[in-house]
Formats: structure tokens, C-alpha cells, sequence
């Protein structure tokens, strides 16, 4: 009997590659749990999934639903039993966390508690997986990447509310035995992002002849850096995960039990190289402005970095963002209606 997975914020940017990789790849049928806001399109599901045969795009339900609220019996009755659950569904946007951090306590952190308190009661769930971020550990200083379990310093209320949340999942394992783990993943990007992140943005502004801002330290002398990842290196990830036995995996020297993984990009590359790289990909010249980071994006960090090497040693390795870069910006301009406002 095949398996069936539910995955909350279907719609979403993330998610969306998610559904596509588990219907190239695997039997399992798949519901998904969206409210379809400003994150959440269901255009994006639609054209993944209307690439498949008729019968294979049949394993695709949609349920609306706002985790604001609980999973009521109706709700719980609609979905039926599920193997495996990715709760993805997220408020993400840093900006409008500084201007309306309520908004992502309910979303994050209440949000998270109604989809645990009704996986707990789920009968034979086999894994409970949180996507969480890198956001969670802070600014990363030169020469300093984050390991899976170092201390947090949320510098802003978007990541503090990831923060919270993953410490209801701890919580509810070590409460009620739910199988669970937690992802951390560094700056995604990939096809039918949102036209606001940097990547899509950059693509849009170079095609247009715009002056591309890139956020730099106080001197304007040092991009602030990331480490790409391709949307569907990270639903790769997750069936990597969901494959692999994390119960033989013992409590780390802390005592957690609750596993955590970095899904992290092979490449850390600077914002002004990735700009460079994306204008010569298009063959144009950059037009370009370095800004002073933290005075322009209060909340915002200039570098994120975090240790790979456990998934590497369990045998998951990320492709090379560049290799994956060219052809997400090929596949961007060739498909311009998803950098329209």
C-alpha cells in the first residue's frame, strides 16, 4: 500500500517543488493543507502538477484550512490517515515580521501547535518533519558555521517565531513520543519563486536595465553572503530524510533526542557575485548600488552559514548552486509571468 503524506502550505514556494519531487519519484498520494494567502498559489501547484498523467495528478488533493484554528473532526475526517507529515507552512517574510510580529506568532508559533496537536493524535504516524531556517542561530561571523544544535540568537520576529516553534515539535516529542524531526535550510531558490526575494528580483531588475541594491557591511566594501539552495535540493533532502532510519540515531551529548538536520547550499556565494553571475548569465552588465545593510534592513543579517557536514556524512549532498542558478534563470525569463507584480 502506497504511503500518504501530508504537507501544509502546498501552495507555497518550497512545498510546491516538494510535491513535485515526491510525484516524480515516488507512489505516494498527497494532500495538502493550504489557506492560500499571499504566499501560497495555487498556480504554482497547478502547473507541477498538470505535467503529470491524469492518473498520477489524481494522488493530488487540496484542503483549505488556516492553522489559526485547530484541525477540527470534519477537517481531520477530510485528510484520513497519513504516514508521513511536512509542515511548511510559514509566514516568511522579514520585513513585514519587524512591522506586525503578532501576525507571525499566530502563523508560526499557534500555527505549529494546531498541526502538532493533531499529528499526536494521528495513529501510526511514521515521521513528523518541521522546516525550519537558518535565521534561527543569527548573524554568523567570518569563519563560523552553525551547527545543528549551537545556541540561538533570533535577531528578528520572523526567526524567533521559527524558534519557538521548533521547540513545540522538541517538546512534543519528548511529551507525547511523536516521531519527529527538524530542517534547517539557508536561502532557497528555484522556479515560481516570488518576484520580492533577491534572486527572481535581480533576474527581473538586470532584464529591465535597473540598478540592482546590494546590501553590504557599514563600509560598503563586503557583500553580505548566503549559501544557495535549489528548491528541489531540499525536497530531495526530505525523502532523503524520510528514507533514512533516524531512530537508529542516538540523543546527541546534550540528551536531545529530537534529530535536527542543516540543509545547506554547497556554495557560499556574496550577494554582488550572485548578481554578477545572474547579468552574465543574461548577457548584460550589472548596474549596481552597495548599500549599508543594517541601517537600511534593521532585523536582517549580513552573513547566514551553517555546517553541512552531518547530512554529508549520512550521505545527502546538495548540487552546486551555480550549475543550478543558469537554468533557473533561463527558465525565469523563458517563463516571465512569474516575475509580474
Amino acid at each position: 500500500m502506497s504511503k500518504k503524506i501530508l504537507i501544509t502550505g502546498g501552495a507555497g514556494f518550497i512545498a510546491h517543488h516538494v510535491i513535485d519531487k515526491i510525484l516524480s519519484t515516488t507512489d505516494w498520494e498527497i494532500i495538502t493543507l493550504d489557506r492560500l494567502d499571499f504566499s501560497g498559489n495555487l498556480n504554482r501547484l497547478k502547473e507541477v502538477v498538470s505535467a503529470y498523467p491524469e492518473s498520477e495528478q489524481k494522488r493530488v488533493r487540496v484542503i483549505h484550512h488556516d492553522l489559526k484554528a485547530e484541525l477540527n473532526p470534519e477537517i481531520s475526517a477530510t485528510i484520513g490517515k497519513v504516514d508521513y507529515i511536512s509542515h511548511l507552512a510559514a509566514g516568511s517574510h522579514v520585513d513585514r515580521s519587524i512591522t506586525y510580529p503578532l501576525e507571525f506568532v499566530m502563523d508560526n508559533v499557534v500555527g505549529t501547535a494546531h498541526i502538532l496537536d493533531y499529528a499526536r493524535k494521528c495513529d501510526h504516524l511514521e515521521r513528523f518533519a518541521y522546516f525550519s531556517t537558518d535565521e534561527v542561530f543569527g548573524p554568523a561571523p567570518e569563519g563560523v558555521n552553525y551547527k545543528e544544535n549551537d545556541r540561538y540568537n533570533s535577531t528578528n520576529p520572523y526567526s524567533a517565531t521559527k524558534a519557538g516553534a521548533e521547540e513545540l515539535v522538541v517538546a512534543f516529542e519528548n511529551t507525547y513520543g511523536l516521531p519527529s524531526f527538524i530542517t534547517h535550510t539557508m536561502n532557497v531558490f528555484g522556479e515560481r519563486q516570488n518576484v520580492e526575494k533577491y534572486i527572481p528580483m535581480v533576474i527581473k531588475k538586470v532584464r529591465d536595465n535597473e540598478t540592482v541594491t546590494v546590501h553590504a557591511n557599514s563600509e560598503k566594501t563586503v557583500a553580505g553572503s548566503r549559501h544557495y539552495i535549489h528548491a528541489e535540493d531540499v525536497a530531495d533532502a526530505l525523502l532523503f530524510l524520510y528514507n533514512y532510519n533516524i531512530s537508529t540515531m542516538t540523543a546527541d551529548d546534550t540528551g536531545a533526542k529530537c534529530q535536527k538536520f542543516n540543509i545547506v547550499g554547497k556554495d557560499e556565494i556574496d550577494n554582488l557575485q550572485l548578481a554578477e553571475f545572474i547579468a552574465k548569465t543574461q548577457k548584460k552588465d550589472l548596474s549596481y548600488e552597495m548599500v549599508d545593510f543594517h541601517s537600511q534592513r534593521p532585523g536582517h543579517d549580513l552573513r547566514y552559514a551553517l555546517d553541512g557536514s552531518k547530512m554529508a556524512n549520512m550521505g545527502w549532498t546538495p548540487q552546486s548552486a551555480f550549475e543550478r542558478l543558469e537554468s533557473t534563470i533561463k527558465w525565469t525569463l523563458d517563463n516571465e509571468r512569474w516575475l509580474a507584480i
